[in-house]
């Protein structure tokens, strides 16, 4: 504790003390003078012999002063020394009291509005002609995230990294450019999605991109499939386009299910991660509400996020999202970024019961990706934890040895979570 904890931590306790040992000790004090030897009952000191009048004694004074030759004056207590005594007392009684504060106070890390809800706009697309209800928070490109924003009203964070996924993690996508007005991103129908979670081993919240438009003469219609869009093409009535473009669009409901809603859907501070991320989901509304977890971001600043899915599928069952086998292939990919979190040290908010984790990038950063590669922290000595906040925290107590770092592999896998930075206020 620095010094000026240790400061506010004695100014906290020192009203303890004035109130249980202050009366008592000030009383007894007063007592004491009342009964010193010098007070005006006795007179003239010259007639007391000892703590009574030498007429009380046979011989009077003389005789009193013979006899405390034979034996050892017995000294009154004096005030100083037993202020002294009752002060050591109190003094040892501070410091123990303020170890056990240092202790209470270096032991629990809770940030407020830990878990806040976040309420996004959803979408409605289309998988072999069934609907698919999903979420837009991050593009790698800066029109289409500019252009999302807009339409939704809900900020699309600017994700460059995610250019870099390679083709196994993403799956493909058709954007219509033209024809039957719709919700679809660029304000016509519904996007058509070419798997869903109920496919794992080839579902992925990060979507390629093919832009589907209406060759001129040919009649629009809505086109619920990539068969129905195939055909279309074959047909010369579409022209197909692949774009450069990777956007996050987890799904929320698919024609075999849905993500997981929260039982208990009270927040608090001390909320815990498993049992579901969603509190809500409204499609006639047609919002979702997610539970945002606060944490740092690399240079301190505050940044909360949200848990779509995840892999390996034990990670992704505790904390209730889909299971996303594909995000794999990101462990060694600059797609994916560095999230630190702690596993031991400060009991705190953070999603294995330590301090809140740490990224390495967040929105606005040039490194942002809403996929993140996970490192555990650990403290050499638990006990001697204190809070980091910053990347270069992290490295400068790495650096002292005081804590190891090491890639997490939940279930002997590689270790990837679609965490979307968001802002829950907006």
């Amino acid at each position: 504790m620095n010094k000026s904890l240790r400061y506010i931590a004695l100014l906290a306790i020192l009203p303890l003390f004035t109130t249980g040992l202050g009366n008592d000790y000030f009383t007894d004090v007063d007592a004491l003078k009342s009964k010193g030897t010098a007070t005006s009952q006795y007179g003239s000191s010259t007639n007391i012999c000892g703590l009574d009048l030498c007429s009380n004694y046979p011989g009077g004074r003389a005789a009193w002063e013979s006899s405390q030759d034979k034996v050892p004056p017995v000294a009154p207590v004096k005030e100083t020394e037993m202020e002294d005594a009752m002060m050591e007392k109190e003094q040892s009684m501070m410091e123990e009291t303020m170890e056990e504060t240092e202790s209470d106070l270096g032991s629990v890390l809770r940030l407020s509005r830990t878990n806040v809800p976040a309420t996004i706009p959803m979408h409605q697309g289309y998988y072999n002609g069934e609907d698919v209800y999903f979420i837009i928070t991050d593009s790698s490109d800066p029109t289409h995230a500019e252009i999302i924003t807009a339409n939704q009203g809900w900020q699309v964070e600017l994700a460059p990294l995610l250019k870099n996924a390679p083709e196994k993690a993403l799956s493909k996508t058709y954007m219509f450019t033209n024809g039957i007005s719709g919700d679809g991103v660029h304000g016509y129908q519904g996007e058509v999605f070419t798997s869903t979670p109920a496919q794992p081993d080839v579902y992925s919240a990060l979507t390629s991109h093919v832009h589907v438009t209406w060759n001129e003469g040919a009649t629009s219609r809505v086109l619920d499939s990539e068969a129905m869009i195939m055909e279309a093409a074959e047909n010369d009535e579409i022209t197909l386009t692949s774009v450069n473009v990777v956007l996050n669009m987890p799904q929320i409901i698919w024609p075999e299910g849905q993500m997981m809603v929260k039982e208990d859907k009270t927040l608090t501070d001390e909320t815990p991660y498993g049992g579901g991320q969603v509190l809500d989901i409204d499609t006639e509304e047609m919002t979702v509400t997610f539970i945002a977890h606060r944490g740092w971001g690399p240079d301190g600043r505050t940044i909360y996020y949200i848990v779509t899915d995840a892999t390996p599928s034990g990670p992704a069952g505790m904390m209730g999202v889909v299971s996303a086998p594909t995000s794999a292939s990101l462990i060694a990919n600059s797609a994916a970024v560095d999230l630190y979190q702690f596993r031991n040290g400060l009991t705190g908010t953070g999603p294995l019961g330590f301090q809140p984790g740490i990224a390495a990038g967040a929105p606005g950063d040039a490194n942002y990706s809403p996929m993140w590669r996970i490192f555990m922290v650990g403290w050499t000595d638990p006990t001697s934890a204190q809070i980091l906040e910053t990347i270069d925290d992290i490295n400068a107590y790495k650096a002292a040895g005081l804590v190891d770092i090491g890639i997490a592999r939940p279930m002997d896998s590689d270790h990837i979570v679609n965490c979307p930075f968001i802002d829950p206020f907006q």
